[in-house]
């Protein structure tokens, strides 16, 4: 698809991969209309009301699925109905072997898959920012990370790859109905990953492996509603199987060159002061 004139929506652009593909994207000077609950764009899955505002002169999406997959179909066929002729979707590694606890993800596969318009799925495998910005920041910091994924190896992606290449799909062309998955360059235990950050940031940090009933006892002790747990538990339970071991080739396919390293990132997250 040649688009002369093009319009991106990004989704979830406060989010890890959302802020990085409209900073990237804006960077390569395309007009990005930039949409989150708090963004500058307003855009909110359980409000339709917001939905045709953000979608207003907009050809290619960049779609981050709720959790919830109710309002996906209809957010893709009323964004069809408004102009767009692509979309980017956001997955997951392994979406093909298991999709209990992301019917979210799974819902935005097909619903582009059925869209009519060119669409393209990227299926990453965890973050490596998980580390330093989400959920495993805090544990770090506390010199304790505690799971229960055994020694089944992960390819830790950059997110910063992931907004390159979702940057690279939503301008290029030659990637209609491709799916991508992205990794890193090798499979890192949770074990060994947390020996690189505490080499990286100077200081003892151990990981403990926990079984899946005292991981969940942990969350719910800690605050976390038992849903939450529960999903959580289930997408170790579906690294435990090692479909997510291997690294994959989506980032070389997409932008010719190999993936950033997990010991590259954990230096710089460590010279921000990420764990310390």
């Amino acid at each position: 698809m040649n688009m002369t004139k093009k319009e991106i929506l990004v989704l979830a652009a406060t989010g890890k991969t959302g802020r990085r593909v409209t900073a990237r994207l804006r960077a390569a000077g395309e007009t990005v209309r930039a949409a989150s609950r708090s963004s500058e764009t307003r855009f909110d899955w359980t409000d339709p009301a917001t939905w045709d505002a953000a979608l207003t002169g907009a050809t290619a999406v960049y779609l981050v699925a709720p959790e919830e997959p109710g309002p996906v179909h209809e957010f893709v066929e009323r964004a069809v109905k408004a102009g767009v002729r692509r979309f980017v979707a956001l997955s997951g590694r392994g979406m093909d072997k298991v999709r209990e606890g992301f019917e979210g993800m799974a819902a935005a596969e097909q619903a582009v898959r059925d869209s009519g318009v060119e669409w393209t799925i990227i299926r990453p495998n965890n973050f490596a920012q998980n580390f330093d910005e989400d959920l495993w920041r805090e544990p770090l910091r506390s010199g304790r990370l505690a799971l229960p994924i055994g020694d089944t190896p992960e390819p830790f992606v950059d997110v910063g790859d992931v907004a390159e290449v979702a940057a690279a799909l939503l301008t290029g062309d030659g990637h209609a109905g491709n799916v991508y998955e992205l990794s890193g360059p090798r499979g890192l235990t949770f074990a060994e990953a947390v020996e690189i950050i505490a080499r990286a940031a100077r200081r003892p940090i151990r990981f403990e492996e926990l079984t899946p009933q005292q991981y969940r006892a942990e969350l719910i002790a800690e605050g976390w509603p038992e849903e939450a747990a529960d999903t959580l538990n289930v997408m170790f339970a579906h690294m435990r199987e090692g479909h997510l071991a291997e690294p994959a080739d989506g980032v070389r396919r997409v932008l010719g060159r190999e993936p950033a390293a997990f010991e590259d990132y954990a230096a710089r997250a460590a010279a921000t002061g990420a764990w310390t």
